[in-house]
C-alpha cells in the first residue's frame, strides 16, 4: 500500500509513526506548504517525493491512497480531488467545516465507489473501543456523557505549540470528535442539539469557550465543554454515566468512576489510535469493505454541527 501524506505538521508526524509499524506500507510521498519541510520529512520517512503540490501527488501511479492532515478549510476540497484522480481518502478531522461541503464529499464518494473515511480517532483509541464492545455486546448502556476538551491557545498555535497558518475552530473540529462519539457509543441517532457560545477574540476571530448539549433518540444525554481560555491540564477528558458502572476516559487511560485503573491493553493490537485508525484504513482498501468512520457513518455528526453552526449565528 503506497500512501501520500498532505500536512506535515504535528499531526501527519503522528500517521507516519502509526505507518512505519504497519507492515506492507510504504509512503511514497510527502506534501506540505512548505518545500524545506516536504524534503525533511520526506527523508526521515523514506519517501520519494516532496511537493508543495496535492495534484503533483495525485499524478502518479506509485500513490494508492492519500491521508490529509492539512488545514480544515482545505479537507472538503482536496477529499473530492483525490477521490476524482482516482485515489483512496483518509481526511482527518473535520471533514468539512459545513454541511454543504460535507454532503458534497458524500456524493463524491458514493459516485467514485472508493474509499473515504474521516479521522474519528475517539473511535478507535482502545479505552473508547473498551466501553464501545461492552455496549455492543449488551453489558453497558450509555445514560450520559460528560465531556470537558480544554486547551489554551490564546494565539494562533498548533499541539507542538508552533505557530499555524490557520485557524482552529471549537465547534467544527474539536466539538466533531464527541458528537460523533456520543451517537456512535449510543447506538443511536441524535435527536436535539443546543449550543452557547462566549465572546468572538478580536484577533482570532473564533469563539473561546463553548458549550454544547445533545440528546439521542433512547434519551441519553451528552453535556460538552469547549475552550481555548483553559489554562491547566490540557486535552479532552470524558465521564461516560452508564447503567452499569461510571468509567472516565483520559486519553488512553480508563478508571472507573472510584479511580480504579482498567487495563485496555489488550483491547487492540496496539495503544496508539492513531495507528489503530490507519490499520482500519488500509485493511479497509485491501479487503474492499466499507472501513469504521467511512464518511456515511459519520454523516450525522457534520449534520448536527451545520444545525449548531445555525444555530450559534443566528443568535
Amino acid at each position: 500500500m503506497r500512501i501520500a501524506l498532505a500536512g506535515a505538521g504535528a499531526f501527519g508526524i503522528k500517521h507516519l509513526d502509526g505507518l512505519r509499524r504497519i507492515g506492507g506500507v510504504e509512503v511514497s510521498a510527502v506534501v506540505s506548504r512548505r518545500l524545506d519541510q516536504a524534503r525533511d520529512v520526506a527523508a526521515r520517512y523514506g519517501a520519494h517525493l516532496a511537493t508543495t503540490e496535492l495534484d503533483e501527488a495525485l499524478a502518479r501511479d506509485d500513490v494508492d491512497a492519500v491521508i490529509l492532515c492539512t488545514p480544515t478549510q482545505m479537507h472538503a476540497a482536496q477529499a473530492i480531488a483525490t477521490m476524482r484522480a482516482g485515489k483512496h481518502v483518509q481526511v482527518e478531522i473535520p471533514l468539512a467545516d459545513s454541511w454543504a461541503d460535507a454532503l458534497a464529499v458524500r456524493d463524491v464518494q458514493r459516485e467514485t465507489g472508493l474509499v473515504c473515511m474521516v479521522g474519528h480517532t475517539r473511535r478507535f483509541n482502545p479505552s473508547h473501543q473498551w466501553i464501545h464492545q461492552r455496549v455492543v455486546a449488551g453489558e453497558l448502556r450509555v445514560q450520559q456523557m460528560d465531556v470537558q476538551t480544554y486547551f489554551f491557545r490564546r494565539t494562533n498555535t498548533n499541539a507542538l505549540g508552533q505557530p499555524r497558518s490557520w485557524t482552529d475552530n471549537l465547534l467544527w473540529h474539536h466539538a466533531a470528535h464527541t458528537i460523533d462519539l456520543f451517537s456512535y457509543q449510543c447506538g443511536e441517532p441524535i435527536v436535539r442539539a443546543n449550543a452557547l457560545q462566549g465572546p468572538v477574540h478580536p484577533v482570532l476571530g473564533i469563539p473561546m469557550d463553548m458549550s454544547i448539549q445533545l440528546l439521542s433518540q433512547s434519551g441519553a444525554i451528552c453535556t460538552l465543554s469547549l475552550s481555548f481560555n483553559n489554562d491547566g491540564p490540557l486535552g479532552t477528558f470524558f465521564r461516560y454515566i452508564c447503567d452499569n458502572g461510571t468509567f472516565i476516559a483520559r486519553y488512553d487511560d480508563l478508571v472507573s468512576g472510584r479511580d480504579e485503573p482498567i487495563d485496555v491493553s489488550g483491547v487492540a493490537v496496539s495503544m496508539d489510535g492513531i495507528e489503530l485508525q490507519d490499520r482500519e484504513f488500509i485493511a479497509a482498501i485491501q479487503e474492499g469493505r466499507e472501513p469504521n468512520a467511512a464518511i456515511d457513518q459519520v454523516l450525522e455528526c457534520y449534520q448536527v454541527l451545520g444545525q449548531l453552526d445555525a444555530q450559534l449565528s443566528h443568535h
